[in-house]
């Protein structure tokens, strides 16, 4: 990417740019690429709607997994940093929830059923030092990255799940494993995680660059 100041566009842009496409159901990538293209982002909509799901992806291609070579990094401000494999981090202690999901673009999708470890039981191996403030989440999907504060992570129904209506999670909701915050809009759901970071405090993520609010609380950011 060009390393230039990034230009802001605020959800109301947004909605207004996207509503009639995302409300039908029927755009493909060449028409969901000059949308793209004219907000300056590299946004696209997959045309795959499984049960009232919308999948967006910022690169060309969504990241694929493949078991042997997987690892998921745990860093930074630690005691104890941590590298697991994906048969390592399903062995940890797993949970199950169901909750609904909600996009800021003003759909949802009721009772998803969520499996996978608690951040908090993450943290416990980890130990995050007394200067942690902040998670910083990266996923395969570059250049996809956001962050929740400590204490927000720290919340009893944040996941790392691993799991999605008792089935593995699929590719196109970020296989192998995914974050998932119940209480904020789903661009806080980080997909495809590939690295986790004990940081100093929360900083703006690949969204709230372009606008969209830090804490995405549901109903009470972005305007709602």
């Amino acid at each position: 990417m060009d390393e230039q100041a990034p230009r802001r566009y605020g959800r109301g842009l947004f909605l207004a740019t996207v509503a009639g496409g995302l409300s039908s159901l029927v755009w493909g990538r060449p028409v969901w690429g000059h949308v793209s293209s004219a907000i300056g982002g590299a946004e696209q909509l997959i045309p795959l709607v499984p049960n009232g799901w919308r999948i967006y992806t910022v690169a060309a291609t969504m990241p694929t997994f493949d078991r042997t070579t997987w690892r998921l990094e745990v860093s930074g401000l630690v005691d104890q940093p941590l590298t697991l494999d994906y048969d390592a981090l399903r062995a940890l202690p797993r949970t199950t929830e169901v909750r609904d999901f909600h996009c800021v673009t003003g759909w949802s999708v009721p009772n998803v059923r969520w499996t996978g470890v608690r951040l908090t039981d993450l943290f416990e191996r980890v130990r995050p030092q007394a200067r942690a403030g902040g998670v910083q989440f990266t996923s395969a999907e570059i250049p996809y990255v956001d962050s929740l504060t400590l204490k927000q992570a720290s919340l009893h129904d944040v996941l790392l799940a691993y799991e999605m209506d008792g089935k593995p999670l699929p590719r196109e909701h970020g296989a192998p494993v995914r974050l998932v915050m119940p209480e904020m809009y789903g661009y806080k759901s980080v997909k495809w995680v590939s690295r986790i970071e004990l940081v100093p405090q929360a900083t703006d993520g690949y969204w709230e660059v372009l606008g969209y609010d830090r804490d995405a609380w549901v109903g009470r950011s972005n305007g709602l």
